[in-house]
């Protein structure tokens, strides 16, 4: 595990930085004034300490689109960086009006027409055109989501990182898999695996449970006890160089009566999945693929973005509309969900991460399923 703070490699850096230019341009956004940690990093590069949990919106990177520059609120360099100079970053402060001073100054405050924010709070939406007082103030969520949406060769080869963590963490976590195990201990070997590969901060609250036989989504226990004839769920998530990768499989605990044919429903989606996984196809498709299997929607999305923390699409049934608006393109990841299930049987749970390339789809996670390995068996 590294010691040193270290910013994200320079063609990272440089690629993502880039696509956000390009977004600021096409959307004719001046300069970006970010909160959200996932957008500050996208953009900067840099990893930033003590930002754990949610908080107000605030000021803490500015983008200008004309030069380039960033600026950054930071109290010390590490991390930071060359190309982020030492005076173009700023402390923290507790009087909105000190970083409200520290905007009006930023080269061409007075010139800037169309400022974009990834979010706002009232107190700041007052403030801001004091700063920029020939500016209209836009929303600039959505040409950042544009651009983290596709990903670049170097964030892919991050996402891989990503996903090896997670992948050995489920391999570990499923060693101990056995009768008389309680799923707090399964998850335990997880997180601990995940720790030893230099990752302490999981990206999923459960790592494993007990998949319920008496209905088709909710837990019986918070923390139940492996008996045998139980089918087991394990998702692990690992949040890794700002990257979350996800996988997800379903075990069982010796003999199961139904699994067999549970698996081969749960293959079976898989394979439509798949297949509603290729380029200019709307995001719907995947929630097709469920009604073609013959398979009841989960109660969780079918598939969302992995990127840096959250990124979209979500792909529900419960967004219809934004669903209906989303096509997959070239460059996307997700992280897709399988789910079958069958009364005093279980679940069959499967994630795993997709590239959408210009041909189809390309699985990032390796992890074997149960019910490859029982057909070679």
């Amino acid at each position: 595990m590294a010691l040193e703070i270290l910013p994200d490699p320079a063609e990272l850096r440089r690629g993502r930085r880039e696509r956000a230019l390009a977004q600021m341009a096409a959307n004719d956004i001046d300069i970006l004034v970010l909160g959200r940690q996932a957008n500050v990093r996208y953009v900067t590069g840099a990893p930033q300490l003590w930002v754990a949990g949610t908080r107000p919106f605030g000021p803490i990177c500015e983008v200008i689109r004309s030069t380039g520059e960033i600026h950054l609120n930071s109290t010390w360099d590490e991390g930071i960086p060359d190309e982020i100079g030492h005076d173009h970053l700023y402390g923290l402060a507790w009087n909105p009006m000190t970083l409200i001073d520290v905007l009006k100054k930023l080269p061409g405050a007075e010139s800037f027409r169309r400022v974009g924010t990834d979010s706002l709070t009232p107190t700041f939406a007052q403030l801001l055109p004091m700063a920029f007082p020939n500016a209209e103030i836009v929303d600039a969520e959505p040409a950042l989501r544009a651009a983290r949406r596709i990903k670049t060769v170097d964030e892919i080869a991050v996402l891989r990182g990503a996903l090896g963590v997670a992948e050995r963490a489920l391999d570990a976590a499923r060693a101990e898999l056995a009768a008389g195990v309680t799923e707090q201990t399964l998850t335990g070997a997880m997180l601990e695996a995940m720790a030893a590969g230099g990752v302490t901060t999981p990206a999923t609250q459960d790592g494993a449970w007990i998949t319920p036989k008496d209905h088709s989504w909710r837990r019986g226990a918070i923390d139940g006890r492996v008996a045998e004839g139980d089918l087991v769920a394990f998702s692990a998530g690992a949040l890794a160089d700002g990257y979350v990768g996800e996988v997800g499989r379903t075990w069982p605990v010796g003999d199961v009566a139904g699994a067999d044919a549970l698996y081969r429903r749960s293959e079976a989606l898989w394979d439509k999945l798949i297949a509603a996984c290729r380029p200019g196809a709307a995001a719907t498709a995947l929630l097709d693929a469920y009604e073609t299997a013959g398979e009841p929607l989960p109660a969780t999305p079918v598939a969302h973005g992995l990127g840096l923390g959250f990124d979209p699409p979500v792909i529900s049934a419960d967004l219809p509309a934004t669903c209906g608006d989303e096509k997959l393109e070239p460059g996307m990841v997700l992280a897709v969900t399988g789910y079958v299930w069958e009364p005093g049987v279980g679940a069959v749970f499967s994630r795993d991460a997709i590239l959408i390339g210009d041909d189809g789809a390309e699985v990032l996670t390796s992890s074997p399923t149960y019910g490859a390995v029982s057909a070679t068996a």
